[in-house]
This record gives structure tokens, C-alpha cells and sequence, in this order.
């Protein structure tokens, strides 16, 4: 699956990092999740950032291979890069397809979009991460989580 490597910051410990070229298979998607969740269990993020990371990738992955990848290969892959570190988590997970324009997601809170399937993962990858933001093109998301304050 992934390679997990070891980086220095200026924290006493290491962060765990890893890249992963993703297919889209349960299996492999459930691995990447392992592997992001045991570093945040290394780091001593509380349970409720643990269950903000897994939502995440869950809806991140989710969306890049059933909207990024519409019309594309089912064998292709879906990048995804992660840090986890003593105050922060960072993943990134880039699609193959055009991207799109993320201002052009309906807000499914508003009223004339409560039926409208689409745009809940969305919101909720920004609900739960401390930020969020699109390459240029629109097919890669990064999102970031900082560890909350220990009296949060």
C-alpha cells in the first residue's frame, strides 16, 4: 500500500508521512485509513480528531473517484499524500479528472438544495477540518487538521 516514512519538524518528534497511489478498492481505501488513524493514535490526537480525520479521507477519496474520475478508467488511481505531526495533519488527495470549481458546489443547507445529492461531503471535509483549500485546477483537495487546544 503506502510507504510510511519518518520526517523531522521542528517538534521533538518525527511526523509520520506516507504517498499512496489509490485504486478504488475498498480494501486499499480501508489501509490508507489505518495507516493515517495509527499515526494519529502515535501523536496522541483525542478521539474526536481521529473521527474528523477517517470522515475526511473517507468523503475526500469518495468524491475524487465518483465525481473526479466520472467517465475516466475504473483502474485509475487517486493520489493521496499525508503528514501527521505533533500539531497538525495535512492530506492531500489529487484525482485524474479536469477538476472543477469548488465556489460552484450547491450549499446543501439551503433550502432549495436539501434533495440535491451532492456537495454534503463537502461540507462536511470543511466542517471538520481547520482548513481546506483546491489546487488551481480543482482536482486536488488539501485539507488540514490542527490539533485542538487540550482545553477544547
Amino acid at each position: 500500500m503506502s510507504k510510511t516514512t519518518h520526517t523531522s519538524h521542528s517538534g521533538n518528534e518525527p511526523a509520520d508521512a506516507g504517498r499512496v497511489e489509490l485504486p478504488n478498492e475498498r480494501d486499499a481505501i480501508d489501509a490508507l485509513q489505518r495507516a493515517v488513524l495509527a499515526a494519529v493514535e502515535r501523536h496522541a490526537y483525542p478521539k474526536a480528531s481521529a473521527f474528523a480525520v477517517r470522515l475526511a479521507i473517507e468523503e475526500a477519496v469518495t468524491n475524487a473517484f465518483r465525481h473526479g474520475h466520472q467517465g475516466l478508467s475504473s483502474d485509475e488511481t487517486v493520489l493521496v499524500e499525508y503528514e501527521v505531526g505533533r500539531d497538525a495533519v495535512r492530506i492531500e488527495v489529487e484525482d485524474r479528472g479536469p477538476g472543477f470549481d469548488p465556489g460552484d458546489v450547491p450549499d446543501p443547507t439551503l433550502d432549495e438544495n436539501l434533495e440535491v445529492p451532492s456537495g454534503r461531503g463537502l461540507m462536511l471535509i470543511r466542517a471538520y477540518m481547520t482548513e481546506t483549500s483546491h489546487n488551481e485546477r480543482g482536482n486536488r483537495l488539501i485539507m488540514r487538521y490542527a490539533r485542538p487546544a487540550p482545553d477544547a
